[in-house]
């Protein structure tokens, strides 16, 4: 019986076979404040059952184990024309964080790699200085009564300083249908609130601090003439010429937000995807019959249309407004229009934008002629089109990655490197953005919401987006936990504020500077190191001189 056990870097992937040659880590600086995760890889050569157990030690803070459970990579890229990839073939790739008390703190390994991935919360009231994390593990097997000790020993440096709250706007689209879907409750049943509540809850430990609000139910990845389950929170009636609203679910919505720590809210798309030629699915009950009186039959310019929005974008942000959050909210009015489609969007911004008492308007787009001309506020700009807005005098500037993002830039998919994902921290500081979209919390549908998908069998919605795409948590059980991707990025938004506190002690072309010297380049969009050590080691000596000038 031989073991191999590394602390390592929460950038690597530990696949199934071998460890690999990764480097150990065994000491880091941290923030008060700050979340850091790392990982015990091991290498077994047997079959064995690891106890897992966290030490008393001096650190006072919340340390967190799971066992990295790989997922089902059935769809790597779309043809991709580089290869900077893990593999480009389908199979298993590490992915799925499962708590380790929820496996009775067991871990089995058969012959081959795993590992256990740590994230530590320091607290904001630590004493600055070094502190411990020992994690042991009793390994044996049963049948033939081996039986090996285990300790490993994370070292943190804290220094003196909280790390800031995080500045950066971050939605990435909660899908509540899907909630429902893959947990088989009605929709806003008392346990479809329930899970709401821990899918929230678990995006704001994300560093999800904005949120789709299905005011009515989002007219997204929604096929032609189809429907998504009705999941809008506002019940509307017609009596002649007035709609009579009801607003009683999405109070009870705001106040989960609230409660999870969501501060932001962006309003469901007021106009169908991919060209505004039709409103969106909605249900209205008239003469004592509830139907969809809007939807794929419904012209989006058509006066019924026009009416209801005049009456209903109004009361909607009174809402809000009376509970002091005006200021929080972000509308959409139609997802990716192309350049062919800048007079509906026009029509529509002219319509929408009167009635918005000054909460802004984005979308996601690629064509900076929305923008110069003046019909959205917020452009929320694809990194392969980014260079179009870069440079110009562009107010709040965000960006977003998704399926099609997969030659050159950061994203997120199963078969890139962790170091592909975490790069996105860097570039938000460097290029001044304001926040970032991804479109795929938890879509468990294949395209155009057709049929429902087993994210554990398939995490490329059936093969239509690359795996890992569409969804960065899992449901389980009752419950819902989180994919190292979405824990990676996280951690990338910690990067911004970290960048930024350097930025108040040596001013910003420094950090730049800095930043760029590191990469051995210019850092953009598209240039960037591959090497899952570059972010890491960046931060540690930014961190390094932050200490140094904490000290002073």
């Amino acid at each position: 019986m031989e073991i191999i056990a590394k602390q390592v870097s929460s950038l690597e992937k530990i696949r199934l076979t071998e460890i690999g040659d990764v480097k150990e880590v065994n000491w880091a600086t941290v923030l008060k404040g700050e979340k850091f995760s790392y990982q015990i890889a091991l290498q077994v050569k047997g079959n064995l059952k690891f106890d897992i157990k966290v030490e008393d030690t001096s650190f006072k803070g919340d340390v967190k184990v799971y066992m990295v459970q790989n997922a089902i990579m059935d769809m790597p890229a779309d043809i991709p024309s580089e290869d900077n990839f893990i593999t480009l073939e389908p199979g298993l790739m590490p992915d799925i964080l499962v708590p380790i008390e929820k496996e009775k703190n067991i871990m089995g390994i058969d012959n081959g790699a795993g590992a256990l991935w740590i994230e530590v919360s320091i607290p904001e009231d630590i004493e600055a200085g070094k502190h411990l994390i020992t994690l042991s593990m009793s390994a044996g097997n049963q049948y033939f009564g081996e039986h090996i000790e285990i300790k490993k020993i994370m070292e943190l440096q804290v220094i003196d300083a909280v790390i800031p709250k995080q500045t950066t706007k971050f939605t990435q689209w909660f899908h509540v249908d899907c909630i429902a879907d893959v947990h088989n409750v009605p929709v806003y049943s008392e346990e479809h609130w329930a899970l709401i509540d821990k899918y929230m809850a678990m995006a704001s430990q994300m560093g999800i601090n904005m949120i789709l609000t299905p005011v009515i139910t989002p007219p997204l990845d929604t096929g032609v003439g189809l429907t998504r389950p009705c999941t809008q929170l506002v019940k509307i009636e017609k009596l002649g010429d007035k709609f009579v609203f009801d607003f009683t679910l999405l109070d009870r919505w705001i106040d989960l937000c609230k409660k999870n720590g969501i501060e932001y809210y962006e309003i469901a798309h007021l106009f169908s995807q991919w060209g505004l030629k039709y409103a969106p699915n909605i249900k209205v009950l008239e003469n004592g019959k509830e139907d969809y009186m809007f939807g794929w039959h419904t012209e989006a310019n058509c006066k019924e249309y026009r009416e209801f929005l005049m009456q209903f974008v109004p009361a909607v942000i009174k809402v809000f407004a009376d509970r002091g959050l005006k200021d929080k909210l972000h509308f959409h009015l139609s997802d990716e229009p192309a350049t062919d489609h800048l007079p509906a969007y026009k029509y529509a911004y002219d319509l929408v934008h009167p009635l918005l008492e000054g909460c802004p308007i984005m979308d996601a787009l690629s064509h900076y002629e929305f923008y110069e001309n003046g019909f959205i506020d917020i452009p929320v700009t694809g990194v392969y089109y980014i260079d179009r807005f870069l440079g110009k005098d562009v107010k709040n500037q965000w960006v977003y990655y998704c399926c099609s993002s997969f030659n050159g830039t950061s994203n997120r998919f199963l078969s890139m490197g962790s170091g592909r994902n975490r790069i996105m921290g860097l570039q938000i500081y460097k290029f001044g953005i304001h926040g970032f979209l991804h479109w795929g919390y938890n879509f468990y549908y294949s395209e155009h919401s057709k049929k429902k998908i087993n994210p554990y069998i398939t995490t490329s919605g059936d093969k239509c987006f690359p795996s890992g795409d569409p969804f960065s948590v899992y449901p389980y059980g009752e419950d819902v936990i989180p994919s190292l991707r979405a824990v990676v990025f996280r951690d990338a938004l910690m990067d911004v504020e970290i960048c930024r506190m350097l930025e108040a002690i040596i001013g910003r072309e420094k950090v730049i500077e800095m930043i760029d010297e590191a990469a051995g380049e210019e850092l953009t969009f598209s240039k960037f190191p591959r090497d899952n050590n570059f972010v890491p080691e960046l931060i540690e000596k930014m961190k390094g001189i932050i200490k140094e000038h904490i000290g002073k």
